[in-house]
């Protein structure tokens, strides 16, 4: 009885430490996207920090720079809207708000497309990329969501530029988890 108890509270307990349903403003994100034991909030807070850190860490890797692009479209809204994210300052998630229009922008993604469509196409050409099959992903990079030609598209997640915004507001971010008195404490 007691053990049935413990299981009930540990299960009710771990729900809550996952991401809302989607919204206008927070993409769904199927689980592991940033790591098979991560949950999508802290793996895409240090995944991001780490891949906007320096071109380096996604030149050449288009899969990781999408996941990255990814991170940044999920962020912003989860962390503004999950209670779980309470005690975070505030400024991060508008800046990485910022940040993610000015990644949007080098993209070519449309400033109209809904971030769920942005995600999905996305997660299509990370999926395909990893799996081998580049057809797949230029299929993927020919939505709507994108303005500019495939190859074009494909060729900048290749070789990402550094963007100063998306590098100092990931960072800060993972910085919070991390800190005693942070959102975690």
């Amino acid at each position: 009885m007691r053990a049935g108890l413990y299981s009930v509270l540990l299960a009710l307990c771990l729900a809550g430490c996952g991401s809302l349903p989607a919204t206008q403003q927070t993409p769904y994100l199927p689980p592991g996207v940033f790591g098979a034991y991560q949950d999508n909030d802290v793996g895409g807070v240090n995944f991001a920090s780490w891949a906007f850190a320096s071109p380096a860490n996604t030149r050449n890797n288009p899969v990781a720079a999408a996941k990255a692009v990814i991170a940044l479209e999920y962020l912003p809204g989860e962390l503004r809207e999950n209670p779980r994210w309470i005690r975070m300052d505030a400024a991060i998630p508008y800046r990485l708000g910022q940040a993610r229009a000015k990644v949007e922008q080098i993209l070519g993604i449309s400033p109209t497309a809904p971030r769920q469509l942005i995600v999905n196409a996305l997660l299509a050409v990370a999926w395909n990329l990893q799996n081998g099959n580049r057809a797949g992903a230029m299929q993927a990079l020919a939505s709507p969501v994108f303005t500019f030609p495939p190859e074009q598209t494909l060729a900048i997640l290749a070789n990402l530029p550094y963007v100063k915004e998306a590098n100092l507001w990931t960072s800060r971010a993972e910085d919070q988890l991390y800190t005693p008195g942070g959102p975690w404490s």
